[in-house]
């Protein structure tokens, strides 16, 4: 294969002699602390982007997600044995994706029908960016799985609503799913912020384009706002049965006062009979 160097200013990160790279992203857990990382051989920082044994690159996401750029399978799992203790709430079996990345100097920046990404040069913002999309994408496909899983459950209490006009006694199992759609919401706008632009993307003008081609191929906006709407009537819906659950345990407990003045009214009537 032809010759091809990863070319920047400041660091020329030590991706060998390949045209052809592997883009593989995977999430290890809820969140990965990367504090402790900033300062081993890094290229770059927001986000965190270090060499890794054997030539490879690797980016790293604090909301738990890792891109690796041409590493090879025994540095992979090296690396994940030391981020390994930095990872909350593992994930198991981790969530992976794939791109292929082919650099030549003649060609244009663009994304190929059969999914290939062919870039005219690559550095180490490029792999930022590229990472960054990747990460997103990633963590969008993990909430869509998610809400998916809430939606099954809570159709079948809308379905016993439709059905005998009552929301069942499930006010538990209503409050759990409130709590996971507020929770994936949290996530999506304050941790990930999948809906945003990166803030590489402030200092570097020149990869808007890129940028835009690539969040058009993963349908970033789209998801971001399918996933928006799906949340919003998850917890419409599940406030809805959780108010009508309430009522009639408010009407419940009015019959029981009543019940309880009427047998007061009756024993008192009962001790004036005497």
């Amino acid at each position: 294969m032809a010759a091809s160097t990863v070319t920047d200013a400041r660091a020329r990160p030590p991706l060998g002699l390949e045209t052809q790279l592997v883009a593989r992203a995977l999430l290890l857990g809820e969140r990965l602390d990367t504090k402790g990382l900033e300062h081993q051989d890094t290229l770059g920082l927001a986000p965190l982007i270090a060499r890794v044994d054997e030539g490879g690159i690797a980016v790293l996401f604090r909301y738990g997600v890792v891109v690796l750029f041409n590493v090879v399978p025994a540095a992979e799992r090296a690396l994940l044995a030391r981020l390994a203790p930095l990872v909350s709430d593992p994930f198991e079996p981790r969530e992976s994706d794939e791109m292929r990345i082919v650099v030549r100097s003649e060609a244009e920046d663009q994304l190929e029908v059969t999914g290939v990404l062919t870039l005219r040069d690559l550095n180490v913002e490029r792999l930022q960016l590229i990472a960054d999309i990747l990460a997103k994408s990633l963590v969008l496909a993990h909430y869509e799985t998610q809400i998916a899983v809430a939606f099954d459950r809570i159709e079948p209490l809308a379905a016993m609503l439709q059905r005998s006009g009552r929301p069942g006694s499930q006010g538990r199992l209503l409050l759990k799913q409130i709590g996971s759609v507020l929770l994936v919401q949290q996530k999506m706008v304050g941790r990930v912020e999948t809906g945003e632009k990166p803030e590489l993307l402030w200092d570097h003008p020149e990869l808007e384009r890129l940028y835009g081609r690539l969040a058009e191929e993963y349908e970033l906006r789209d998801r971001d706002r399918a996933l928006d709407r799906k949340l919003d009537i998850i917890s419409r819906t599940a406030e809805t049965l959780i108010g009508l659950v309430q009522q009639r345990s408010a009407l419940r407990v009015e019959w029981y006062v009543v019940l309880l003045i009427v047998a007061e009214l009756i024993v008192g009537l009962y001790s004036l009979t005497k």
